[in-house]
């Protein structure tokens, strides 16, 4: 029976942490939940009280500040002894899993090993209302930022890959490779991880997975989706927080301007305000707070809230 092990990373997540553990045993049914790592960025609501008392192997990882996304993963993973398991859950806190949720991810990465390697596997994400929740993404380009500056993310993810962000129920139907995906729910093959590395923690929030993806691609590790796996994820106020948002918008262009160098980045750059300065004369506040941030870099969130 394959060993998986879960990572999930907590900060003040005590409204939602006790639902996500009490849904692991049904999710784990096929394959054995070796290991429970609860990485907590210095919470102060009683969460790694939820986790002490649940009925599981937890353990509880202290970061001691809010060190952000990534640096949560990188902690828990290091409390893992990756050689005697097949995977590693990655998982939001305010994430569900369906019944038996989690083999069939893990039975991809022993499928496809024969051809290209998949060391990252996402599962079908739906809303608390069982509705879809994109999920899957295309690779960033100029052109698809251009797009969707025009026409908008939701939009333009249903007009073929014009978008990054996929957003036709048609592709969430069948499995299939994609450049990344959202990092609320990753499988990680444990050898891919050993290969690939820490994630990088410089992002703080946002990007981060887009980086793990591409990296892990870049020595030949693809990242696949699998429909047969169903979770529920209740999901994250970047759409309306102002600082999240202008957060998020800043990462993906950092992210961008790094592996294309600086010409490439500079065009996507343009791209990404462009479609920011229209919301933003629009009335819409959190594409402000991306414009302000993007062209005044001392205005930028260097560092979590404590």
């Amino acid at each position: 029976m394959p060993r998986v092990a879960v990572v999930i990373v907590t900060y003040n997540s005590a409204d939602v942490l006790e639902g996500c553990l009490a849904s692991l045993p049904a999710g784990a049914e096929g394959v054995e939940l070796a290991d429970v790592v609860v990485a907590d960025n210095a919470s102060k609501d009683g969460s790694t009280a939820i986790a002490d008392r649940a009925d599981l192997p937890v353990k509880v990882v202290q970061l001691g500040r809010n060190a952000g996304y990534a640096a949560g993963i990188n902690a828990g993973i290091a409390a893992l002894d990756l050689d005697g398991l097949d995977a590693v859950y990655v998982l939001n806190p305010d994430c569900r899993l369906r019944p038996g949720a989690i083999a069939p991810l893990v039975a991809c990465l022993a499928e496809h090993q024969a051809g290209p390697r998949t060391g990252i596997v996402a599962p079908y994400m739906v809303n608390p209302d069982g509705s879809l929740q994109p999920s899957l993404r295309r690779a960033p380009t100029v052109a698809r930022a251009l797009v969707e500056a025009v026409i908008g993310g939701d939009r333009a993810g249903r007009l073929g890959s014009l978008g990054e962000l996929v957003t036709d129920p048609r592709d969430y139907a069948r499995p299939g490779a994609f450049a990344w995906v959202t990092g609320a729910a990753m499988l990680l093959s444990a050898r891919m991880v050993r290969e690939v590395g820490p994630w990088d923690e410089s992002f703080l929030l946002y990007s981060e997975e887009t980086d793990y993806c591409l990296r892990a691609a870049d020595l030949g590790w693809r990242t696949w989706y699998e429909p047969a796996s169903v979770i529920e994820h209740i999901g994250g106020d970047s759409g309306v927080n102002p600082m999240l948002a202008a957060m998020l918008v800043v990462n993906k262009v950092r992210l961008y301007r790094r592996r294309n160098g600086v010409v490439a980045g500079a065009a996507y750059f343009a791209a990404v305000l462009a479609g920011e300065a229209v919301r933003a004369l629009a009335g819409r506040r959190t594409a402000r707070a991306a414009v302000t941030a993007l062209l005044r870099p001392s205005r930028r969130t260097k560092a979590l809230p404590q």
